[in-house]
């Protein structure tokens, strides 16, 4: 069974292309498609170039990325959503209200994921069980200040201000990894 990870963010040229990268290439060992999209995106433009330098950084060719536009049918087939934002969280679960339980922020869910354990997946799926796993551990956990969910766009920024980001999502995606593991 193959599970997809989705990540979402304002324009899908930014922070959820690089984190797509990002997490392909540490997932590389595990049965987890990786893809993203954007709330406000319009299908078919090119990622921002200070994004591809990141992406090209994992070893992967990012010439042929489109941008997309998030739907609900994106939101069904996704074993996990990582949004980049609070409010693209909110997007997401009014346009797929049954994503609810696996829809966070992308540093939501490593915060959830470095304070708890998933159990041994009975399905298969290490990545549902860690889903699962951070689900019960949102509500036992106090929330977080309100900007401490949320991955600041580094648009308008300079190449320093994307790495910067793009080393925010590494470090928010390495606890989920570790879930993962305990899991498989």
């Amino acid at each position: 069974m193959v599970d997809e990870m989705l990540f979402v963010c304002h324009a899908n040229m930014c922070r959820s292309p690089m984190a797509e990268y990002i997490a392909r290439r540490l997932l590389a060992a595990h049965p987890v498609t990786v893809a993203s999209a954007g709330t406000d995106a319009l299908d078919g433009a090119p990622m921002h170039p200070y994004a591809v330098d990141v992406a090209a950084g994992t070893g992967a060719d990012p010439a042929a990325f489109r941008t997309r536009r998030l739907r609900a049918e994106h939101l069904a087939s996704a074993t996990l959503v990582l949004t980049a934002t609070r409010r693209q969280r909110s997007v997401c679960t009014s346009l797929a209200p049954a994503a609810l339980h696996r829809t966070f922020t992308i540093r939501q869910f490593a915060r959830l994921a470095a304070a708890t354990e998933a159990h041994a997946a009975r399905d298969g799926s290490p990545l549902r069980a860690a889903v699962a796993a951070a689900a019960l551990a949102r509500g036992r956990l106090q929330p977080a200040a309100p900007d401490a969910d949320d991955l600041r766009d580094p648009v308008g920024g300079s190449p320093a201000d994307f790495r910067r980001c793009a080393e925010e999502i590494e470090r928010s995606i390495r606890p989920v990894l570790a879930l993962i593991a305990t899991a498989g």
